[in-house]
């Protein structure tokens, strides 16, 4: 079987890998992979190891749809044909994240899924929705899920509420379409007008262009009444947060999801005190969270927006799209 590997950091040095197809040990389950999405952890891992100590050669990516094809002794939770998606981290199941070193993120630390098989544990995934296509399916376990717990679990948004989401990525994009299903207004903030009309057409209600209003947080206290929104999608990081500082409500929750402009919060936490107002830490979540979102996607009919589909030949290509911004996810389909 063929697998992608990173022979060095850098996405020119990816390299095709021919190897033994994996034959599934006893409690694992052997997937025929159909497609991989990639998330921007995968393009930062790729480029730089994302501060990992690897050992490299390494298989990249943690989000994947596919069918089982075989199955080991013990295996008690899926039979052959099941179609299923991976679990972002290997072991999760419930309750509070494990320490990495014993449950760790698939693709750096934890073995990578850009491959024509996997081998893993049964417990390493969850059975597919049944209104998506596998394409859409493999989008799930990283992004939506993200925003499954920045806005569902931990924002816990409420109809009326109003929810400023940062940038057109696929975080962002899955956090507009929950936000929006359970009734709340959504502001989508981009630099770019084209992907605000398209957000506009995806659940979003309002939207600022950060590069023409660079004091959008002004525009979310126009919008909102003077009162502020209610959960903000904090994607940036650095002097950004100011802004999201600026225009959030009275009790209201900024959801830290990514540091895209610096690992740094640089504001005046005065107005955190002020508005009695909470900020929370974002990652992906268990197994059990992603089994109930997979079960509301369902219920919602919601439907993953993929801005482009590349052959497993494009790998590269693939990653390059990634670090010049998608609008949605990207996703590479398995031949």
């Amino acid at each position: 079987m063929r697998q992608w590997i990173i022979a060095d950091y850098g996405v020119e040095n990816l390299r095709i890998n021919s190897v033994s197809t994996p034959i599934p040990q006893p409690g694992e389950v052997l997937v025929k992979v159909e497609a991989v999405s990639l998330n921007y952890r995968d393009y930062l891992v790729v480029n730089s190891g994302m501060g990992m100590d690897l050992t490299l050669p390494i298989v990249p990516c943690s989000d994947l749809s596919g069918i089982i094809v075989d199955i080991g002794e013990n295996v008690t939770r899926f039979k052959i044909g099941d179609r299923v998606i991976s679990t972002n981290i290997a072991g999760w199941i419930n309750g509070i994240a494990p320490d990495p070193k014993v449950a760790p993120s698939l693709g750096g630390p934890g073995p990578g899924v850009l491959s024509e098989y996997v081998s893993f544990s049964q417990d390493w995934f969850s059975s597919a929705p049944l209104s998506l296509t596998t394409l859409e399916s493999s989008t799930l376990p990283c992004a939506a899920l993200t925003a499954w717990i920045a806005v569902v679990e931990r924002g816990k948004v409420q109809n009326g509420d109003f929810v400023v989401v940062q940038g057109t990525g696929g975080v962002s994009l899955f956090a507009s379409q929950f936000a929006n299903a359970f009734g709340a207004n959504v502001i989508i903030t981009s630099s770019d007008n084209n992907k605000i009309q398209k957000a506009l057409s995806n659940g979003a209600k309002y939207g600022i262009n950060r590069l023409i209003n660079p004091y959008w947080d002004k525009d979310v206290m126009q919008i909102t009444g003077g009162k502020g929104a209610n959960l903000i999608l904090e994607m940036a990081g650095g002097e950004n947060f100011q802004k999201s500082l600026n225009s959030i409500a009275q009790e209201g929750k900024i959801a830290i999801v990514g540091l895209l402009d610096s690992p740094q919060l640089n504001a005046s936490v005065f107005r955190l005190f002020s508005t009695r107002s909470t900020l929370i830490g974002i990652g992906v979540g268990s197994r059990k969270s992603l089994e109930e979102m997979i079960r509301q996607i369902d219920i919602l009919k919601i439907r993953p927006v993929i801005d482009r589909v590349y052959k497993f030949d494009e790998v590269p290509e693939a990653f390059k799209h990634l670090g010049k911004g998608a609008f949605g996810k990207i996703v590479i389909q398995i031949d």
